[in-house]
């Protein structure tokens, strides 16, 4: 492979990290940001949007459900934006929320809380080397 292509597969990644929950979102920012990647994170969906189409996330971490909307109706407005459908989009809940389901709106991956960040690490970094 092209030395800097390889570079490029290497570069960290872009997360966008969303929890109304202002201690979850915090501390899974900052705990992606030690794991080498750059970081923005957001409470409500009107900011996370906002974020997601001025930054381009390559991930999005999402709590399904939030206050302002829902993570179904987020991912699903993220995969209408032809800058932002190739974000791999992680459903975080604490719901019973079926897997096919969130599959069918919008995420890549469905995890439950509470969801230990040796996991989220494993899946930034499969992601990481694609």
């Amino acid at each position: 492979m092209v030395p800097a292509l390889e570079e490029e597969r290497r570069r960290p990644l872009r997360v966008l990290v969303v929890d109304d929950n202002i201690d979850h979102v915090r501390t899974m920012a900052y705990l992606v940001r030690d794991s080498g990647h750059h970081v923005d994170y957001a409470i409500n969906g009107i900011v996370a949007l906002e974020l997601a189409q001025r930054t381009r996330p390559d991930v999005v971490i999402l709590d399904v459900f939030l206050p302002d909307t829902n993570g179904f109706e987020l991912a699903r407005e993220l995969r209408k934006n032809p800058q932002l459908k190739q974000a791999y989009v992680v459903g975080i809940t604490g719901r019973d929320v079926e897997r096919a389901v969130a599959m069918q709106n919008g995420f890549d991956e469905l995890l439950h809380k509470p969801v230990h960040f040796r996991l989220i690490d494993e899946l930034l970094s499969r992601i990481f080397r694609k």
